[in-house]
C-alpha cells in the first residue's frame, strides 16, 4: 500500500486494529477457538497482507529491500518477502485457527492444502491500465486485485472448480470451510496519483467500486465467510509525516489530509457491505475496523506498550522519523532499532511484527470487528 508522496513512491499499508488492554502472546491468541473451525483461507490484499508474492527485484521501488535481513529477523530469523521484521496479521490469523502459515501462489511449489495468499506488495484496487492511460506508471506495481482475482480463478480451474452449476461438488469442497480474508488495500491508488492531474474524488470513486466489485465476484462464486478489512489512517505512516508539512496535522499528530481520504473510502465500503448483506443474506460478511484499531493504538500507546508511534525502526537519519527515501529498510545504508517491539512502524510504511499481532488481538479477540470474529465462528457450521 502507499501514500502519497512528492516522488509518488509506492507504498503499502494494510492494516491494523486493537481494544484490548492486554499484549496478547501467539498461544494467547491461538487458543482463542476451536481448532479446524475451517480448513482453509483465500487471503487478498495489498504488503500488509502478502506473504511472498513479492520479492525485491519485483517489489515496489524505494520499497525493493524486502528480500534482505533485517526483514524478518524477529520471528523468522530470515527474510521471507514480508514487509515486517516478522510475522503479520494473517501469520496470527492462521495460527488462530491452528493453520499453517498461508503460502504465496506465485511459489509453484508450495502445499495449498489449507489455502492460498493471494495478496501483492504495491498492489492497486484500480486496474493498472488506468494508470498507464493516465501517464501514471513510475513505480506503479503492474498487479491488481483484478490480478488477484484471475489467479484465483486460475487456482479453482486447477482443483475442477469452473462454476457452481457445471461442478457443484468439485466447488462446495473448496468454498464451504474456506474463510476468505480480503486484506486492505486501496492506499496505493491515492499514493500513485498523488500530484498527478487526476483528482482524489476521482481514485476514490474507481478504487471503492473495483475493490467493491471485485467483493461482488467473490460473493457471487460462493464465498460464505468473508472478512473485509478497511484502510487504516494511512496520514500515520512515517512516509505520510516525511512527505506532508507540519501544518497538515489532525488531533493524533498524523497527516489530516491522508487520513481524511480513507475515512471516506471507509465509509463507502461500509455502506456497500451493509447491502451485500442484504443481498447474500446466507453469508457471513464481517468488516475489520482498521482504522479505530490502529488509532486506538496511537492514541494509547503506552497502554499497548508502544515507546515509538511516528518513527520507523528500520531506516536511516535518525531524528523524529529516522526515515529517508533512498535509504530505506534492507539498503546498505539502512540500520534496524535494537527493539522493534517498542515501534509501531517498522520501514516507514509497513508495521512491526508487535502492531501487527496487537492489531490481530483487536480483530480476533476484541471489538474492532462488526459483527464480532467471534460471531463468524459461531455462525460457521
Amino acid at each position: 500500500m502507499a501514500i502519497f508522496s512528492r516522488v509518488v513512491i509506492p507504498l503499502k499499508i494494510t492494516l491494523i486494529i486493537l481494544t484490548t488492554t492486554l499484549i496478547f502472546s501467539p498461544s494467547a491468541i491461538s487458543s482463542a477457538f476451536t481448532p479446524k473451525k475451517f480448513k482453509k483461507i483465500y487471503a487478498f490484499g495489498d504488503s500488509y497482507t502478502d506473504t511472498g508474492n513479492t520479492h525485491s527485484a519485483t517489489g515496489p521501488s524505494s520499497f525493493n529491500y524486502v528480500s534482505n535481513p533485517p526483514y524478518g529477523n524477529t520471528f523468522f530469523h530470515h527474510p521471507t518477502n514480508r514487509y515486517s521484521d516478522g510475522r503479520l496479521v494473517i501469520d496470527f490469523v492462521a495460527e488462530s485457527l491452528s493453520l499453517p502459515f498461508l503460502p504465496p501462489y506465485r511459489d509453484p511449489k508450495a502445499d495449498r492444502t489449507y489455502g492460498v495468499n493471494f495478496a501483492v506488495a504495491g498492489s492497486t484496487a484500480i486496474r493498472h491500465r488506468f494508470f498507464v492511460k493516465n501517464n501514471i506508471t513510475l513505480n506503479v506495481t503492474p498487479q491488481s486485485l483484478q490480478t488477484q482475482l484471475t489467479w484465483f480463478n486460475r487456482f479453482l480451474e486447477s482443483k475442477g472448480c469452473v462454476n457452481s452449476t457445471t461442478t457443484p461438488q468439485q466447488c462446495e469442497a473448496l468454498f464451504s470451510d474456506a474463510l476468505f480474508w480480503v486484506g486492505e488495500i486501496g492506499a496505493n491508488d491515492y499514493a500513485y496519483s498523488f500530484a498527478s492531474s487526476v483528482s482524489p474524488n476521482t481514485i476514490q470513486r474507481l478504487a471503492t467500486r473495483s475493490f467493491t466489485g471485485f467483493l461482488q465476484a467473490l460473493l457471487n462464486k460462493g464465498a460464505k465467510y468473508v472478512l473485509v478489512q478497511g484502510l487504516p489512517p494511512t496520514g500515520c505512516l512515517t512516509l505520510s509525516m516525511y512527505l506532508a508539512p507540519d501544518t497538515d496535522r489532525d488531533d493524533m499528530g498524523c497527516v489530516e489530509s491522508a487520513n481524511k481520504h480513507s475515512i471516506l473510502h471507509n465509509s463507502i465500503i461500509q455502506a456497500k457491505l451493509d447491502s451485500f448483506r442484504k443481498q447474500f443474506p446466507q453469508t457471513v460478511i464481517v468488516y475489520a475496523d482498521y482504522w479505530n484499531a490502529y488509532s486506538t493504538v496511537v492514541r494509547n500507546a503506552n497502554k499497548y506498550g508502544f515507546k515509538e508511534v511516528f518513527k520507523s525502526c528500520c531506516g536511516a537519519g535518525g531524528g523524529n522519523l529516522n526515515f529517508e527515501v533512498f535509504s530505506t529498510c534492507g539498503s546498505p545504508s539502512a540500520s534496524s532499532c535494537p527493539d522493534p517491539s517498542q515501534y509501531i512502524n517498522w520501514d516507514g510504511v509497513h508495521l512491526t511484527e508487535a502492531m501487527y499481532k496487537t492489531i490481530a488481538s483487536m480483530f480476533l479477540n476484541g471489538t474492532y470487528c462488526k459483527p464480532p470474529f467471534s460471531y463468524l465462528l459461531a455462525k460457521k457450521q
